[in-house]
């Protein structure tokens, strides 16, 4: 089945030529979906794409109108895909809902170490030949409590990685983890007991209205000052102007992201010779104690590959018209 592939990259092609060993005619492009680049999809029966890609209502309009019926995706996170518009349009589309929920947590604790102990700060002194210890003072991790706003398969994971390190685990989740209670010592409460009372909030829940901005001003003004706040999760479930006042405040001590509310565009490309559109992002990166990586927190090979072999596996069952069982509901 003949299929154009958005926004490949370097580190992905590989992975998906591997997976898909000469059954479909793949079409690799290095651009992002667009209005503009949707029209390279001629020809295709469907497209595979990353969450950067922009498969709104006037996207899939024109796909439509260039035969797309399937479209593949290579993320979990669906949030850039109308499906209301996509049902209309008869086009089906199908995800990868866990391609390595050790990769996001374990990011998630590189963050969190990386903040406390300033590593980027001491990594940065040591190549100007500065060895001296002013300013770098961290603290112990084991006995602070910690706050995982989503148990599910990252956020468990996660609160394994931190019950080894000896932390309290606070969560907040629609559904307790009896599990989680039983074997690491969760104590479940409401979001606002769990700001009040955690040293570190990590945040790993999807992105939909109820949860849109919940990290905001509200929110902040109850957390304890100093506090660590981190998402690897998306973007759009902090309001990064409130954060911002909030580090201003010194109330929030540390910020580490992986994602950003206004990434599309930015993450995944090169603007070193550009000159940064973003003003929100760019006062960001003037604090010295944020720390940002550009969406890479899925970014290993267990997860590429993982990623790969679903999505072929998910355009294999279009082309047969089976059930994956990755579909997504377009109602």
């Amino acid at each position: 089945m003949k299929t154009t592939i958005y926004s490949t990259h370097k580190f992905d092609k590989p992975s998906i030529v591997n997976a898909n060993n000469g059954k479909h005619q793949l079409n690799f492009l290095e651009f992002r979906l667009t209005k503009e680049t949707a029209l390279l999809a001629e020809g295709s029966k469907a497209i595979a794409l990353f969450s950067s890609d922009d498969a709104s209502s006037e996207v899939l309009k024109i796909l439509h109108k260039q035969g797309i019926k399937f479209i593949a995706l290579r993320s979990a996170g669906f949030n850039h895909v109308d499906l209301k518009k996509a049902s209309e349009l008869g086009i089906k589309v199908a995800r990868v809902p866990a391609y390595s929920p050790y990769a996001i947590a374990e990011h998630t604790m590189a963050l969190i170490l990386a903040l406390n102990r300033k590593l980027i700060k001491a990594h940065n002194r040591v190549r100007e030949q500065n060895f001296s210890l002013n300013g770098l003072t961290g603290f112990d991790l084991n006995g602070k409590t910690v706050g995982v706003i989503g148990t599910g398969k990252i956020g468990s994971v996660l609160v394994k990685i931190l019950h080894g390190f000896g932390c309290n685990i606070l969560a907040q989740d629609i559904e307790e983890s009896k599990d989680l209670i039983d074997k690491y010592g969760v104590i479940y409460s409401d979001c606002a007991t769990l700001c009040k009372h955690a040293d570190i909030i990590s945040l790993h829940v999807p992105l939909k209205a109820s949860t849109k901005h919940l990290i905001n001003k509200e929110h902040i003004a109850l957390m304890k000052s100093g506090v660590m706040l981190i998402n690897t999760s998306r973007g759009g479930l902090v309001d990064t102007k409130a954060v911002i006042e909030g580090l201003k405040t010194k109330k929030i001590g540390y910020f580490g992201i992986d994602v950003y509310e206004e990434e599309e565009g930015l993450f995944f490309e090169d603007h070193s010779d550009d000159i940064l559109q973003d003003d929100v992002i760019a006062r960001l990166m003037t604090f010295n104690n944020v720390l940002i990586t550009s969406h890479q927190a899925f970014l290993t090979e267990t997860a590429l590959t993982n990623i790969a072999e679903t999505t072929i596996y998910n355009l294999d069952c279009f082309e047969k018209q089976k059930h994956s069982g990755n579909e997504i509901s377009t109602n």
